[in-house]
């Protein structure tokens, strides 16, 4: 995955570092116990907008986002976490 707090932009759909600086605190935070966290969370973000904004496949991702897999299973942590915030769980029950 790429490195965190790069500079650069790759994709238009890319956060900017002003933009991280504010979504970051509302990202989960990693768990004290168990394995250490390998994914960069910005980089799934910006695949998610890079997703959004191309209306690709999830197998179309480009490789430098990491495994289609694994932006695909944080695309369903989200979902599911702004269902259950949402007040809206008959949804949540229907994707689940």
């Amino acid at each position: 995955m790429a490195e965190p707090g790069r500079k650069t932009k790759r994709y238009p759909s890319d956060l900017t570092d002003e933009e991280w600086a504010r979504i970051e605190p509302l990202l989960p935070k990693p768990s004290r116990r168990g394995r250490k966290p390998t994914v960069d969370l910005r980089a799934v973000l910006d695949a998610l907008r890079y997703m959004a904004r191309s209306a690709g496949g999830w197998r179309m991702l480009p490789v430098h986002f990491g495994p289609w897999q694994t932006v695909y299973r944080w695309f369903r942590r989200f979902v599911r976490r702004l269902l259950d915030t949402s007040g809206i769980p008959v949804l949540r029950r229907a994707w689940g």
